[in-house]
């Protein structure tokens, strides 16, 4: 087979390429600088809307959303404006993007429905960046509420990324909405302990701490019998605190009714295990 191309071919084929090369040469260099120029343009719009933001005092929440999505759309329309820079007619391009979008969107319905989670959570705003809370298994602190997702930091400093639709659509516990919390302990002492005594001693080293909220009648302290355990009277203890102070008072009260019981002499029970042991020749048991 002969593939030869006559030199009138070669010819046209070289005008047509040059053609083009005259043609669409200053359409890619001003398309290249358009993009360049429209992204440090795109940089600056966002940096005046958020300096825009901090003056009218936006929710923080909402302002991140905002700025995720507003700096998503700006550039999705200056890549539309290089295209047809490029000869691309607008309406094809309004058409393919809208047949993409609806492919995409098919494929993506998890994202969509992230995109729509975050919106409910901005509406109903069942949690703030600063709030502690606990949802799909994992705790922490809102740092951040973008587009489709939510980030937490762990008190150890790591970090959690939460799809905003499993967020708007599960069980969500938010630790910091209201001002004040309930505080519960239970302390175990033994059955031939004085419970008289134990609950003064609660009362001396927990109720009286001035974190304690005492004046509230609808939050007053409590020192009870709560149950009796196969090995231990449980005494329950429950006082409202901020919620900015409940873990300093928890752990501190915890190690001091320990040293009170411990002066006082109120046992604290733990489980214990008597083993024992069997010889061959039947002499019976022996302790150990």
């Amino acid at each position: 087979m002969n593939f030869s191309i006559s030199q009138e071919t070669l010819q046209e084929l070289y005008q047509r390429a040059l053609t083009m090369l005259v043609e669409y040469t200053p359409k890619f260099i001003s398309a290249i600088v358009v993009l360049v120029i429209g992204w440090i343009a795109i940089g600056f719009v966002m940096r005046g809307l958020r300096r825009f933001f901090n003056r009218v005092h936006l929710d923080p929440a909402l302002e991140s959303f905002i700025m995720s999505f507003s700096g998503v759309m700006l550039k999705i329309v200056l890549l539309v404006v290089v295209a047809t820079m490029f000869g691309v007619q607008t309406t094809s391009l309004v058409a393919l993007l809208g047949a993409a979008g609806l492919a995409v969107g098919l494929a993506l319905q998890g994202s969509l429905s992230n995109f729509a989670g975050g919106v409910l959570i901005l509406f109903f705003k069942p949690f703030k960046l600063g709030d502690y809370i606990e949802a799909q298994g994992v705790s922490g602190t809102v740092n951040n509420i973008q587009i489709f997702n939510t980030i937490l930091k762990t008190p150890d400093n790591k970090t959690i990324v939460l799809p905003n639709g499993n967020l708007a659509n599960d069980v969500l516990t938010n630790y910091s909405t209201e001002p004040f919390r309930r505080l519960d302990f239970t302390f175990g002492i033994g059955y031939g302990d004085d419970i008289k005594l134990a609950k003064d001693l609660l009362e001396k080293n927990v109720v009286k701490d001035e974190r304690v909220i005492s004046d509230d009648p609808d939050r007053k302290p409590q020192i009870v019998v709560g149950n009796l355990g196969e090995s231990s009277v449980d005494i329950f203890c429950r006082v409202w605190v901020k919620t900015d102070d409940y873990w300093n008072i928890f752990f501190e009260k915890n190690e001091a009714v320990k040293e009170a019981f411990d002066k006082n002499g109120i046992s604290i029970p733990f489980p214990q295990q008597d083993v024992h042991h069997y010889y061959e020749n039947g002499t019976g048991p022996t302790d150990i």
